[in-house]
């Protein structure tokens, strides 16, 4: 038996060494061993895009069993909270995501969760239910790329002519945590690099700011924009408004901040030209024409007072999809250059199935003065249920709409039909793919990179990205390597990933999780640590001045005391004893203190000496709690 694990183990080896020679040209740190060989590699759907693009990150799913809670793989997290953000019925739980039969399942499911929820009006705490269990799942702050191209393979879920789900493949900036709405005031959706005094409040991070505090650099405007892949929406086929597409239909959209101000669109209705993004690129999908969504232009988050309120946008298209997209799998990707230094050109183009659906191009931003995102973004996917997405609107008469449980009959009113029978609900993603072009210096994979750091903001700000109301002490606990109980091998990965020992799953070499189902992850070229830099742009030449004055003044003024406080001593210590001998003052002092046996170092009244002279700091801290956030 030991003999045949050694070859078998010596064989794996072997397997691993002849991939590696083969990932050897590329960066592989981030690359699953299952993806085939034939994938390591791809081009542009686009035709003016002739550059070869390398493959950067993959997870293929082909590991059945493998868990996502907090601390258990390398790539993600499946969250364990509530979900304050868009009139959210859900509550998101780790053991609705697994691996099974090779794909990813996030799974929608009728379950109770009670948890600690905020009035807002009261400013309380207070015990709350939800009545819908669902999954997401999350890369921040693990894997981040800026610029390239991303490709998800996934099912849908549930009922297309059934309403309520929300299936979603979208991408965040790494200094907002999705759900974690005090990571994102002030934060998101901003992709916002000019000096604006409107908007200096509201942007936490701003261009007019001089001084680069957390290893950022002054100037420079930064925020979390976000990338929505897919946003499935689901229920009736009736006309819409103002628009030739119908449901089941999906939405691809980029969200940015600082929005347009005056003359918004009308939800529902199309925009006024001027008033609105110009110059939009639109495709279709076998026919089916990709049009402007109407029914979204973005949000007002409001705070007080009234100059840290600020407009969002969502430039967002939509495109019919029909049942199979239900059944079988389909290829949804975005292909995102970053723009340049300046903040000008870069673009987003969307395809499904390979053709095109709709583009962005950096110029088309200039109405806002925004961008292109060029933020270091995490990929994420879920499914949410929510009042806002596919529910009765406006509510209908008579129904107050405001429980949404199923089996409730003074709840029924307010459900989509057929809701209740539409759980459980499995979104299924088969792979994931980040491809990145070669030699080129605006991709770049990293969740806190030179230009753009992160790091050192999210540790000064941790309690803004984990449940501290829940005990969570950090926002990511680090990966687990081996230690799930086990009885036999195939628990721990057994023959190539780990076997059990004593009871506990061992890891084998590039395998790490509980139970030694993961493949490593990592940075192949990690930025170095971020030190703190004094940058010669923080200081104007007026202040510089002024503080070499001020030095100058400081280093004259103690001169001058300490040479007349030596004039005093001397004089002091010269003082005829008794005997007519002169003696010092402070061997006296030294000979008093030996006899007494005692020292002191308290000031007059016997209060403690505080060698900083001041006393401690009181800390004030702040909390924003922002009504709405859209994911």
């Amino acid at each position: 038996m030991m003999r045949q694990s050694n070859t078998h183990q010596m064989s794996s080896f072997l397997a691993l060494l002849l991939y590696a020679v083969v990932l050897s040209q590329c960066n592989a740190g981030w690359v699953d061993p299952d993806t085939p060989e034939e994938f390591l590699s791809t081009t542009s759907h686009y035709e003016m895009d002739t550059r070869e693009y390398e493959l950067v990150f993959s997870d293929e799913f082909e590991q059945d069993g493998r868990s996502f809670e907090d601390g258990s793989d390398p790539r993600w997290t499946a969250i364990d909270k509530n979900d304050y953000t868009n009139e959210a019925l859900h509550f998101y739980k780790p053991e609705n995501v697994k691996t099974t039969n090779g794909v990813l399942n996030i799974t929608t499911t009728q379950q109770s969760n009670k948890y600690k929820a905020f009035d807002e009006d009261k400013h309380k705490y207070y015990a709350d239910s939800k009545h819908i269990q669902s999954g997401m799942v999350q890369g921040w702050n693990k894997f981040c790329l800026t610029g390239g191209i991303i490709e998800f393979n996934a099912k849908l879920p549930g009922d297309p002519n059934v309403g309520g789900l929300w299936p979603a493949l979208w991408m965040l900036g790494n200094l907002a945590r999705a759900t974690y709405v005090g990571s994102s005031n002030f934060i998101w959706p901003y992709s916002y690099d000019v000096c604006d005094e409107t908007n200096r409040q509201s942007q936490q991070i701003s261009a007019c700011s001089k001084v680069g505090h957390y290893s950022m650099k002054p100037g420079l405007g930064r925020g979390s924009p976000e990338i929505d892949i897919l946003e499935a929406m689901m229920g009736s086929s009736e006309e819409l408004p103002n628009t030739n597409v119908t449901r089941p239909y999906f939405s691809t959209s980029l969200q940015i901040a600082p929005g347009v101000e005056k003359n918004r669109p009308i939800l529902g209705k199309l925009p006024k030209k001027g008033y609105w993004y110009e110059e939009l690129e639109y495709g279709s999908y076998n026919g089916n024409e990709t049009q402007l969504n109407p029914f979204f232009y973005g949000v007002k988050l409001e705070h007080k007072p009234k100059q840290y309120t600020y407009q969002s946008d969502a430039i967002s298209a939509n495109t019919h999809i029909g049942k199979d997209f239900f059944k079988h799998l389909h290829k949804y990707r975005v292909e995102w250059e970053p723009p340049k230094k300046d903040g000008t050109e870069g673009y987003l183009k969307w395809f499904l199935d390979g053709q095109f659906l709709f583009g962005i191009n950096g110029d088309t931003l200039k109405l806002t003065n925004t961008k292109i995102p060029d933020e270091p973004m995490y990929l994420l996917m879920n499914t949410a249920v929510a009042s806002s997405w596919g529910f009765p609107k406006p509510c209908p008469d008579g129904c107050k709409c405001t429980c949404y449980e199923c089996g409730n009959p003074e709840c029924t009113c307010g459900l989509p039909d057929g809701f209740c029978d539409n759980f459980p609900a499995s979104f299924e993603i088969d792979y994931i793919r980040a491809y990145q072009a070669k030699n080129d210096p605006k991709h770049i994979v990293g969740c806190s990179t030179v230009d753009r750091p992160t790091e050192r903001f999210i540790k000064g700000h941790k309690n803004d990205y984990m449940n501290t109301e829940e005990g969570q002490k950090e926002p990511l606990l680090p990966v687990r390597r081996g230690g799930a109980p086990c009885v036999k091998d195939s628990q721990c990965g057994y023959p190539s990933k780990g076997h059990c020992s004593a009871n506990r799953c061992v890891c084998e070499d590039a395998y790490t999780g509980p139970r030694c189902l993961s493949h490593f992850g990592f940075d192949d070229n990690p930025p170095p640590p971020e030190d703190i830099e004094v940058s010669g742009y923080e200081f104007s030449p007026a202040f510089t001045t002024m503080l070499i004055f001020a030095f100058v003044a400081f280093i004259t003024f103690v001169g001058l005391f300490v040479i007349r406080r030596r004039r005093d001593v001397e004089k002091y210590d010269s003082l005829p004893t008794n005997d007519g001998s002169p003696i010092n003052r402070r061997m006296m002092h030294m000979m008093q203190q030996q006899n007494t046996g005692t020292g002191s170092y308290q000031r007059e009244g016997g209060a403690p000496f505080n060698p900083m002279g001041a006393s401690e700091q009181k800390t004030v801290t702040y909390c924003v709690i922002d009504q709405r956030m859209v994911s």
